[in-house]
């Protein structure tokens, strides 16, 4: 079993605006991938993005440059 640590989640409105952030962050080399959202959070579309906390910052910067729409980012340990 691994390990549970800290890790980014950024939750989505929308199913588009999840793949829209799953391509630009692919793209970009992030790599973090789609999850179903955590039942700790409750949000819109029922997909989130998880990343490692390390990304956070780039991650926020790169969703303002590219305009991309996202619900909330909460920091958890999963």
């Amino acid at each position: 079993m691994r390990p549970k640590e800290l890790q980014c989640i950024i939750t989505f409105h929308t199913t588009t605006e999840a793949m829209q952030l799953e391509q630009a962050a692919k793209t970009v080399g992030f790599g973090g991938r789609i999850i179903p959202v955590p039942r700790e959070i409750t949000a819109g579309c029922g997909l989130a993005w998880r990343d490692s906390i390390d990304a956070r910052a780039a991650l926020i910067d790169m969703m303002m440059e590219q305009k991309l729409s996202y619900d909330k980012i909460v920091e958890l340990i999963i």
